[in-house]
């Protein structure tokens, strides 16, 4: 499978339980916009059968480079870009949270989970497989979401895409991040304001703002509860050195991540 092939196959999952991403990727094509993607990323745990490493696996066999190293202390969480020597190709960003930084108890229900899973489906596809352990409980949904909502937002959707992100750069009728946010909001959509609706700032480099998840009504062993899907993300980079600015801000990512909270979500 080659780049267009992957990530094409990835937008198809991710924009099947993010219904809003295609909307939105329509309404700026209705503008006569070419929609470019900035960057992807992915979510997962520490476990060597499932970590940063081996999901990047594939994209370092389609000839994708590790860069930067982030680190998000009070999310418990690390995480590593990747880009191709075609600067034109998404960036991958793939986070992964410490387990041993976790309680006994979520160390305990994670690994229950994960060896749950026959070992064969822990292979290279694992980009495209999506949750590959069984339905998830609501109660333990909850408990995990008590500690760590990107662990019960793992438990719920597991290998996905978590967010596509348009390259503000790349559109010819919007020119800065403010434009974008309010094209966003005059046509309904709610974007994350957790440490302000734009994140970063032209010093940075780098400004980001984002929709908060789709809420989506996922069925539980217990029924039917509504719960935070995925996001569609906005970036907006400034020049470095003559080039554009390709890394992240880990400031700004921690609050980014916050768009799948569910205690964020608009009712």
């Amino acid at each position: 499978m080659n780049i267009d092939e992957t990530f094409e196959v990835l937008w198809q999952h991710y924009s099947e339980i993010t219904p809003s991403s295609q909307k939105i990727k329509n309404l700026f094509e209705s503008k006569g916009e070419q929609v470019m993607n900035d960057h992807i990323a992915l979510r997962t745990f520490n476990d060597p059968r499932v970590n940063i490493e081996k999901l990047a696996a594939p994209f370092i066999a389609l000839g994708y480079v590790p860069k930067d190293v982030y680190h998000f202390e009070q999310k418990k969480l690390k995480a590593q870009h990747y880009e191709h020597p075609d600067a034109s190709r998404p960036k991958v960003f793939i986070s992964e949270l410490i387990l041993e930084k976790c309680s006994p108890e979520l160390q305990k229900e994670i690994q229950v989970l994960l060896d749950s899973v026959e070992a064969n489906r822990f292979s290279e596809g694992l980009i495209f497989s999506g949750r590959i352990w069984g339905q998830p409980s609501f109660g333990l949904y909850e408990q995990l979401r008590a500690e760590s909502e990107y662990a019960a937002w793992m438990y719920l959707y597991g290998f996905v895409v978590n967010h596509f992100t348009v390259s503000i750069n790349d559109l010819k009728h919007f020119d800065c991040i403010e434009s974008v946010n309010q094209f966003l909001k005059d046509n309904g959509y709610q974007l994350n304001s957790s440490g302000g609706e734009i994140k970063g700032t032209p010093t940075d480099l780098l400004q980001q703002s984002s929709t908060l998840a789709d809420r989506v009504l996922y069925d539980f062993t217990e029924g039917q509860y509504e719960v935070p899907s995925c996001y569609y993300e906005f970036a907006f980079r400034y020049p470095l050195h003559g080039k554009l600015f390709t890394g992240f801000i880990a400031q700004s990512a921690d609050k980014i991540f916050e768009s799948t909270d569910k205690s964020l979500q608009v009712k």
